[in-house]
């Protein structure tokens, strides 16, 4: 054990080191005078003075050592000092030891604790609990803590007592052992440690008692027969019993602390209503008519007894609610009070804001939609005593002071106030304006419904662009279909021109440049259809970064070496099907766009990446529905885009750049593209930092069986001539003259045609004997998909080759019947023209 190697153990260790010299000291000298006496007659004077001055230097040093206090005279008993009686009257066992445990001082109370178990001298510590098993580790840590100079304290419980014996009542008894360092005093060889024991069974008992009584309280209020729950200030639920967590269907066994919020078990806004508190600070309950939310999305009308206050920084304090179920009321309510409750609940629950004033514009009160509405934050403060006027712009505030005026001067029709919400500027709110029955003692005066107009703003405007983008795009494809007439006959004649002159005839490069130039301006028709997405599209399944990479070189050499390019992709890139020619040209005017915009240099990088529906939710672009897709992002560190530029840059012929340096028709033809495609196209910018095109096209996802697109065969010259009958019906007579002409070169029989109705009468002279008809889609009076209906009654297995300046998608779409219909788009050249003949009968053989 820790202590059996003590010195014999004492209440108070004298001072014993102390007298032993003294009595030497006096056996000394009277040794001295012994031989001085009997050697007397022996020793010579000079040496009896020597010795005499020797005794009196040293007097003369102790008499100044005493003074200086060098030396003490010790006691010839211990004297009961004040500090002495406390420590020996405490009544905790106390006991102050060396590192090693041998005894220095024990107080009365201790010796008494020590005499259970030793008659004798007091033992230590260790010595006392050694019957105690229950005591062992805690004796243990306590005895090292000693050893290493720490302050450390235990409880210990016991059965026993320290003699060994049965505890007679069964009742364990509880001690609590301290230890700790004593300060090293100057008489003091080594570091000194105080033992306590402190008997702490009265203070357990009265802990386990308040344990007890707490619980009891809790267990109250848990089923006491109404709800109740305490919320903090961001409204997390901190405290609800067990009645109302029965009503809401928790499982309290399973609820945490913060595990719900407020507006999970509250129905509509009234969160928000529960989060105001005044703003002066003081405490006051409210009644609140609302209807609780339960687990499985229930409702159930409830009435609330609510306190919340602001501490003294503004910020909101913890809520205490009583909650009370009035589906659970007597049916015997008072029947006034019972229409008071349903009007709480439909005042509460209607989906605009309702806020009553005061004759200076001070909101008196609010119903449960005016904090979403206004876009408060529920703990943020508090809406009561605030002036109604800084929650709206500062344009709108004078229309609402009159309106205020006319209120209070009983004038019946008062226009409503539309305004901007001052703390978000998108937000938007049409004011209609009451005034309230005057009652005494209550102050308010004005009533104000705030309608919520933001989606609907947000739509008008989106309804309005779409509007004037819809018009643009018609306007743009009427003029491009008409233009695709002119070109075809241009591009068509030039064509016919070039077979009857050879290269080295001087008028040979005039028809070359022509053509040219016509394809030139069919390229820009082609942009056009594109924006107004008419265009024919080619779509197949792509692997984006591949094609992206295949572009690279030529990316480099369009914007120069003054520019950086970065290309970067996401991992396992999905599919998507769109046309890859067209998908090159957006990348490429996007690109060069970029460019343009960095005269002086910078970095374009283009990134692909995949954007999983999880993700493209939490996105704020208008009009784009959540779903899976793959982006691709064209950034620049350019100049960026100004606010009113930024609204127009799709729109057709609008461009920023110099007169005769833009056509102003890339990005609507990027528009027009993407949105045919199926995807959404966005610009984020911001001024002198740069600009980010991001393009969302839809992810693929392969039907079963689908296979992966073929690499298409190379093409082989074939022989373009015929001797089938065609009927040619057109009413574009340029157009007409150039396709007959075409087609009889090659050596086809040709009948023309100028609207449907003479192609059926050319029918009946034929006989109805055709090999192939060619018809314009957009006709007068009969279009081309109604002759085609008519013709199939007379040939129901007739080819038909329909020409267009529109979409294939478009034409297609407003067939009954499709069967043998190949498209040709509008311009098309001689070698087209015949080639897709060609295809056509060359099927049927």
């Amino acid at each position: 054990m820790f202590d059996e190697n003590y010195p014999e153990p004492v209440v108070v260790r004298p001072l014993g080191a102390s007298l032993w010299r003294v009595a030497f000291l006096a056996l000394f000298f009277i040794a001295i005078a012994v031989a001085f006496s009997v050697f007397g007659d022996v020793m010579s004077f000079e040496l009896v003075l020597l010795f005499l001055g020797i005794l009196a230097v040293i007097g003369v040093f102790s008499l100044f050592a005493l003074a200086a206090g060098l030396f003490q005279f010790a006691p010839m008993q211990e004297r009961r000092t004040l500090s002495r009686a406390i420590v020996d009257s405490s009544e905790d066992g106390l006991v102050v030891t060396d590192k090693k445990g041998a005894i220095t001082y024990a107080n009365a109370h201790y010796i008494d604790l020590s005499a259970q178990v030793s008659s004798g001298s007091p033992v230590g510590v260790a010595r006392l609990f050694v019957n105690q098993p229950e005591a062992a580790e805690a004796i243990y840590r306590l005895s090292r803590a000693a050893r290493e100079g720490r302050h450390v304290y235990e409880d210990v419980r016991l059965t026993r007592y320290f003699d060994g014996r049965d505890i007679a009542s069964n009742k364990p008894v509880w001690y609590r052992l301290e230890v700790r360092p004593l300060p090293q005093g100057e008489n003091s060889a080594s570091p000194l440690v105080v033992w306590s024991v402190r008997d702490i069974t009265a203070d357990r008992d009265k802990q386990e008692n308040i344990y007890l009584e707490l619980q009891r309280a809790i267990d109250y209020l848990d089923h006491a027969p109404a709800g109740f729950f305490s919320a903090d200030s961001e409204g997390r639920i901190q405290y609800i019993n067990s009645t109302l967590a029965d009503w809401l269907g928790f499982d309290l066994a399973e609820f945490e602390p913060g595990d719900i919020r407020m507006d999970q078990i509250v129905r509509g806004d009234g969160a928000s209503l529960l989060m105001g508190g005044r703003s002066d600070g003081e405490i006051r309950t409210e009644i609140i008519d609302i209807d609780l939310v339960h687990r499985n999305g229930t409702s159930f009308p409830s009435r609330l007894l609510h306190r919340a206050a602001r501490l003294a920084d503004g910020e909101l304090g913890e809520t205490r609610t009583l909650v009370l179920d009035r589906h659970r009321a007597a049916n015997d309510e008072d029947g006034l009070r019972a229409v008071e409750v349903r009007f709480a609940r439909f005042f509460n629950d209607t989906p605009f804001a309702i806020a009553t004033l005061d004759k200076d514009g001070r909101i008196v009160s609010t119903n449960a939609p005016f904090i979403r509405i206004f876009g408060i934050s529920a703990g943020e403060k508090s809406v009561e005593n605030m002036e109604f006027s800084t929650l709206i712009a500062k344009e709108s505030r004078d229309e609402f002071k009159k309106a205020l005026e006319h209120v209070q001067d009983n004038i019946s029709e008062i226009a409503p106030v539309d305004a901007h919400i001052d703390s978000e500027g998108e937000r938007a709110v049409r004011l209609f304006f009451s005034s309230s029955e005057q009652v005494e003692g209550s102050s308010e005066r004005v009533i104000v419904y705030a309608l919520d107009m933001t989606e609907y703003r947000r739509l008008q405007a989106q309804f309005a662009q779409g509007q004037k983008m819809q018009a643009v795009g018609q306007l743009a494809g009427g003029v491009a279909h008409d233009f695709n007439n002119v070109l075809t006959a241009i591009i068509g004649f030039s064509d016919l021109l070039l077979l009857k002159h050879k290269s080295s005839d001087p008028s040979f490069a005039d028809i070359m440049s022509i053509k040219q130039s016509a394809n030139r301006a069919a390229g820009l028709v082609r942009q056009l259809l594109a924006f107004s997405r008419r265009q024919t599209l080619r779509p197949q399944v792509l692997e984006v970064p591949t094609h992206v990479d295949d572009l690279t070189i030529l990316l480099k050499r369009l914007i120069g070496e003054k520019m950086t390019l970065g290309v970067s992709h996401g991992r396992d890139v999905w599919p998507v099907k769109v046309d890859l020619v067209q998908l090159e040209q957006v990348i490429i005017n996007l690109v060069v766009n970029a460019r343009d915009a960095m005269p002086d240099g910078g970095k374009i990088t283009l990134t692909t990446r995949n954007v999983p529906k999880s993700e493209a939710e939490t996105f704020n672009y208008r009009g784009m529905p959540a779903a899976d897709y793959v982006l691709i992002e064209v950034r620049d560190t350019g100049t960026g885009i100004k606010e009113d530029v930024l609204e127009k840059i799709f729109e057709p012929f609008f461009s920023t750049k110099e007169l005769g340096k833009g056509t102003g028709l890339g990005l609507s033809m990027v528009y027009g593209i993407i949105k045919q495609t199926g995807g959404f196209i966005y610009a984020d910018t911001e001024l002198g930092k740069g600009t980010n095109f991001r393009i969302f096209l839809p992810r693929h996802i392969p039907a079963e069986g689908e296979s992966k697109p073929s690499a298409a065969p190379a093409p082989v010259v074939k022989d373009l001539t015929g001797h089938e009958r065609i009927l040619l019906v057109e009413d574009e007579e340029s157009v007409r003259a150039f396709s007959a002409r075409a087609l009889q070169t090659t050596g086809y029989e040709v009948f023309e045609a100028d609207c449907g109705e003479e192609a059926l009468e050319i029918l009946d002279e034929l006989d109805n004997k055709i090999d192939l008809m060619i018809s314009d889609v957009v006709m007068p009076e009969m279009d081309g998909p109604a002759l085609l209906v008519e013709a199939r009654k007379r040939l129901p297995d007739l080819r038909v080759i329909f020409v267009s300046g529109y979409a294939e998608e478009n034409v297609r779409n407003e067939l009954a019947d499709d069967r043998s219909v190949e498209f040709l788009a509008k311009p098309y050249s001689l070698s087209q023209i015949n080639t897709k003949v060609k295809d056509v009968l060359g099927g049927m053989e």
